[in-house]
């Protein structure tokens, strides 16, 4: 028994003779009834009686064709579903992402992303870089953002966005006014940093020095959300990039531009050993597209 026995039998079937089920698979008659019987053959029973010139179906024939058309309904089955994964990829997409990125332009870009995939399925992680890369490298996530600072053996990586970061001020402050935050005007100011092994810290520390400014830091941080609420609480003052800033509320916070520029790196992470789903693709443009 084979795929174009069991296709002539239903062609057979749907149409009632012969003839006509050549005409529907293209081919002779002569090679219809041939086919035919080489399944009756193969089965072990008569699928149809021959009475008077026509052909009338058995009722085993009848139980048969029951199962071929729902072996023909599960293979349409399994060709869309083949189609969806050749023009979309799986059916869910996991991204990782830094708590920068994470509550402004990711959700832009998912909100994005939705649009044109309205059937998948997104779940957004939002963790520290190390453990964005983590996810990555694992297989836990498709797609990951994360800081600059990570071991990026393991990962595909690019360059994602490098936003100017901004001086964050309660609001009242004596600093409010000032157009441009230096280093000198944070001196002996209560500050919020982030933790040493964050690279803007780095950076930002290396401009301190060599301004011969110690800021006073009071709290130390990883995350950008919570500078800006201990700022917003009159804490302290910090550093934030433009990107960790959507949603704070302008009436407690005022953004300034500091100099010299301090740069606030991120990467585009990606599995090593996995070719890039049409999915991620899109994904990755609707990233893109948001910066």
């Amino acid at each position: 028994m084979n795929h174009r026995q069991l296709e002539t039998f239903a062609a057979v079937m749907k149409s009632g003779t012969v003839s006509r089920a050549a005409e529907l698979l293209g081919i002779t008659q002569p090679a219809v009834s041939r086919t035919v019987a080489e399944l009756e053959r193969s089965i072990g029973f008569l699928l149809f009686d021959r009475v008077r010139n026509r052909i009338i179906p058995t009722p085993e024939a009848k139980l048969f064709y029951a199962q071929v058309e729902a072996s023909f309904r599960g293979m349409d089955t399994l060709r869309a579903a083949a189609a969806r994964i050749r023009d979309h990829g799986s059916g869910q997409l996991r991204v990782g992402s830094l708590s920068a990125l994470g509550s402004s332009l990711v959700p832009k870009a998912v909100k994005r992303f939705r649009e044109g995939h309205p059937d998948i399925g997104v779940t957004l992680m939002v963790l520290p870089s190390r453990d964005v890369r983590d996810g990555v490298a694992s297989g836990q996530f498709d797609v990951g953002l994360a800081a600059d600072e990570i071991d990026v053996s393991g990962v595909l990586h690019q360059p994602f966005v490098s936003p100017r970061v901004l001086c964050a001020l309660p609001v009242g402050h004596a600093l409010a006014e000032r157009d441009v935050i230096t280093p000198y005007d944070l001196r002996d100011l209560p500050f919020i940093a982030y933790v040493p092994e964050d690279r803007a810290r780095q950076r930002l520390d290396l401009i301190f020095h060599q301004a011969d400014v110690s800021p006073r830091i009071v709290v130390e941080t990883i995350y950008a959300a919570t500078v800006c609420a201990l700022v917003a609480e009159g804490v302290g003052v910090g550093l934030v990039s433009p990107y960790a800033v959507a949603g704070i509320d302008p009436s407690r916070i005022v953004l300034k531009p500091f100099e010299p520029a301090v740069h606030s790196k991120s990467l585009l992470i990606l599995p090593l050993d996995r070719p890039k789903s049409q999915l991620v693709r899109d994904f990755i443009d609707c990233l893109l597209a948001s910066r």
